[in-house]
């Protein structure tokens, strides 16, 4: 079997990164990939301004604490003022530009009004609560990397220099379909042997966080000629095909030799749990173009935990992401006891508790995917590693895995 680490290097060496850019405004740019490098065209904050609600005034015109000044002018936020005359102050707010001549400000707090100006109770140094022009950013400066999927944070950087569009790598086109007679939709009669499509609903939902296109192309028959057709129809304008199930030997799994009939195909055991079966390979499509296959397990913990491992890093990947697709882990403690290990490397549905200790569903089964729901994250087990009670654990939440 491959080792989980073998069987993500193999994935991500056939994830080659889309090339095709898209001029998106910046408003909408959030949760996309980059496709150029951004630079700033201006300094910010563009003029020196004040951090407080206070007074500007000059220094040297404080001999000590009480000294009283008049009040010269009012500058708001969005107004420039004019030069401040010495012995003056001028009243002013956060945001707004430092007029020239003053060098400090000091917060409303630590003044208080008096005949004929301002008693200023606080001998301020030079520069206090002064934000210099260009301190954040400085014209000329790379604010965001192209390769870097954006948050909402990045796009507000590029607000902030004025980057009204931004190019983007496109959306990457995922095709999924789902095999299987005994399959049934919510709300369709259930006759005996049937099941509902949670995994439609699974993969779908995933690879719509993800920010992907999806192409939702059904409940495939039990059929070769029906799944080779279906194959067909996805490759012809996707990145990527994505199924659960059917990728076995028996007489009604037709995936694996639909998938060798319409391209290649890798079928690989990895040493993890659950999630062990796992199909890698490709589709032929026109112009020689040749599409990326990954065929999941059916059981939907199989399916959930081995998308958010294999599938997500794939896809990000795919969809430009230049930095690491390994999700951040914390080192937490254990609240339960794993005395029977497997010897494949485990991810165990958990939560984070009150007590900031980590504690396990009780039954860690394929099928049950009432453990993902309760569950935050996952606690990432080595191969045939017990867990005791107050041991430390590597923990990956859901918040770094979902999105």
């Amino acid at each position: 079997m491959l080792t989980f680490d073998e069987a993500l290097a193999r994935l991500l060496a056939g994830a080659h990164p889309l090339a095709e850019a898209e001029t998106v405004p910046t408003l909408d740019a959030a949760g996309r990939v980059l496709a150029e490098d951004q630079f700033a065209t201006l300094d910010v904050p563009p003029l020196d301004n004040s951090a407080m609600d206070g007074y500007a005034l000059r220094v040297a015109d404080l001999p000590a604490p009480g000294t009283v000044l008049p009040v010269a002018q009012r500058i708001p936020a969005g107004s420039v003022g004019s030069a401040l005359q010495p012995g003056t102050a001028a009243r002013i707010f956060t945001g707004a530009p430092l007029p020239p001549g003053a060098d400090a400000i000091v917060m409303q707090e630590l003044c208080e009004h008096a005949d004929g100006g301002v008693r200023i109770n606080h001998q301020p140094q030079a520069g206090d609560h002064v934000r210099r022009a260009g301190s954040d950013i400085a014209a000329g400066q790379r604010i965001l990397a192209a390769g870097r999927r954006l948050r909402p944070q990045d796009t507000a950087l590029a607000a902030s220099v004025g980057i009204a569009q931004l190019p983007l790598l496109r959306r990457a086109r995922v095709a999924v379909f789902f095999t299987g007679d005994e399959l049934r939709m919510p709300g369709e009669p259930l006759p005996p042997g049937a099941i509902y499509n949670s995994n439609r609903f699974l993969l779908m939902g995933l690879l719509a966080r993800l920010g992907c296109e999806v192409r939702d192309l059904g409940q495939v028959p039990d059929d070769l000629a029906a799944t080779r057709a279906a194959l067909r129809a996805a490759a012809a304008d996707s990145d990527l095909i994505l199924t659960s199930g059917g990728v076995s030997v028996g007489e009604e799994d037709h995936v694996k030799p639909a998938v060798e009939a319409e391209g290649r195909l890798d079928m690989w055991k990895i040493a993890i749990k659950p999630g062990k079966p796992l199909a890698f390979g490709e589709v032929d499509a026109a112009g020689g173009r040749a599409v990326p296959f990954i065929g999941l397990p059916g059981n939907p913990v199989s399916s959930f935990v081995t998308f958010l491992m294999l599938v997500r890093p794939f896809v990000l990947r795919l969809q430009g992401v230049a930095a690491s697709v390994a999700p951040a882990a914390y080192t937490l403690r254990a609240d339960f006891d794993w005395p029977r290990p497997d010897a494949r490397r485990e991810f165990l549905r958990a939560r984070v508790n009150a007590e900031g200790g980590v504690e396990l569903f009780a039954n860690q089964g394929s099928g049950v995917l009432t453990s993902a729901v309760w569950a935050d994250g996952l606690v990432d087990n080595p191969p045939q590693q017990a867990i005791r009670r107050g041991d430390f654990v590597r923990f990956l939440p859901f918040s770094e895995l979902l999105g």
